[in-house]
């Protein structure tokens, strides 16, 4: 895929434009039921702020023995919107539910959708393991201004993501695409940060997705080992030399490689370079004034 394949081609994260599907309809009561007290509950999370990976890195390890990918499952998206007094009726039997597998040394993991971070600590059981996905806020807003359609996402998530991000930081309103995209990586690292602050007793790893590219194998290893899977040998090498390096995550009959990305972030930080610089230093002065901002920031710093 080239450069302007890329910017015009009709991918937004999060399948926020979705065709709509008929689904058969079976109440939740019932589902609910049948989850035994002693079903499994050991599934693998990954959380992001979207436009970092997750994809790629969910589809990576599915490819490895005896794990399941499961990525974006639109009920996690629904139940994020529940009101928090009705949330736990749906919670409580989805860690069970996803942890379902077609054999008994098989391993789920779960890829959920970017907004989905807000319930994280309500799907990850105690003892459990998830994967916290994220890019250095410069990173992430030139590789929303390489994308036309991402900025497009911007304006359809801007609202939600204003009423989420409320009470964990102040910001102004944005006046560019750049700030427009420093207030998505605020929403969405926030959202991590305070999720992280509320799971003790899990075990989370955080994951720059540009420190994963400079070293596929490596990196893909350590986040298998974390999970507790067991590849067999020479099993990572030939994923992160295959195919799925090659191609967008999302839409695989598309060519997008590593090096791509870096030259079209590279572009669009040039291009774009004082509107980020000024979209950085907003993220800065907010963070005086927001605990969590200020800890994604320290957390995010450039190497």
């Amino acid at each position: 895929m080239d450069r302007e394949a890329y910017r015009s081609a009709s991918f937004l994260d999060d399948r926020i434009l979705g065709e709509p599907r008929e689904v058969a309809v079976l109440p939740w009561a019932e589902l609910a039921a049948a989850v035994t007290p002693n079903a499994r509950t050991d599934a693998r999370w990954i959380f992001h702020i979207g436009h970092v990976g997750s994809t790629l890195v969910a589809r990576m390890l599915g490819e490895l023995q005896n794990v399941l990918s499961i990525r974006e499952p639109r009920i996690l998206r629904d139940v994020a919107g529940v009101s928090a007094a009705r949330r736990p009726a749906f919670t409580v039997a989805l860690p069970a539910l996803f942890s379902r597998t077609f054999a008994r040394n098989q391993m789920a993991i779960v890829k959920a959708t970017s907004f989905v971070s807000e319930i994280a600590p309500e799907l990850v059981p105690i003892g459990e393991r998830t994967l916290f996905m994220f890019a250095t806020p410069r990173t992430y807003i030139a590789s929303i201004l390489a994308g036309e359609n991402s900025t497009k996402e911007l304006a359809i998530l801007a609202p939600s993501r204003a009423e989420r991000v409320a009470d964990r930081a102040t910001l102004p309103k944005p006046s560019n695409a750049a700030e427009a995209a420093a207030w998505a990586w605020a929403c969405e690292m926030t959202a991590l940060e305070r999720a992280a602050e509320a799971m003790p007793g899990r075990q989370v790893q955080w994951l720059d997705f540009d420190r994963f590219l400079r070293d596929v194998p490596r990196e893909l290893a350590g986040a298998a080992e974390f999970f507790g899977f067991d590849p067999e040998p020479n099993s990572i090498e030939a994923v992160a030399e295959g195919p799925l390096m090659r191609r967008y995550s999302k839409a695989l009959e598309y060519d997008y490689s590593p090096s791509l990305r870096r030259d079209l972030i590279a572009e669009a930080d040039m291009a774009n370079r004082e509107d980020i610089d000024r979209a950085l230093a907003m993220l800065q002065s907010a963070a005086e004034s927001s605990p969590l901002l200020a800890r994604a920031l320290d957390r995010a710093k450039e190497p």
